[in-house]
């Protein structure tokens, strides 16, 4: 099992996660963060630091966010990984909740 960072986390792109992650499994992308499944030992340390909620239990992520696993696999491949907490995006408390944001997740 793994932890899966899903959709609210579009255009916001809090880092307090990455700080605490013990295995440093964490990629960044332009305006989202990914999770690597094959990294992640299910410490469960992330997910309530995420001040967006965006981070949940494979087993408990909700039906509409079933998307995010096979999102979170295919970019950890070829994004950065990132292990130190930087400043959200400028705007991300105006994203923080907004719901469909998947179209505008930059690749």
């Amino acid at each position: 099992m793994t932890f899966v960072v899903t959709e609210n986390c579009i255009k916001c792109k809090y880092t307090d996660c990455v700080e605490v992650c013990p295995v440093d499994c964490f990629y960044e992308g332009p305006n989202f963060l990914v999770i690597d499944p094959d990294e992640c030992i299910d410490c469960a340390l992330c997910e309530p630091e995420c001040p967006a909620e965006a981070i949940f239990s494979e087993d408990e992520l909700p039906e509409d966010q079933k998307e995010y696993i096979e999102i979170n696999a295919d970019l950890c491949r070829t994004w950065p990984n990132i292990t130190e907490k930087k400043d959200p995006l400028p705007d991300a408390a105006d994203w923080d909740g907004v719901k469909g944001k998947l179209k505008d997740l930059a690749k």
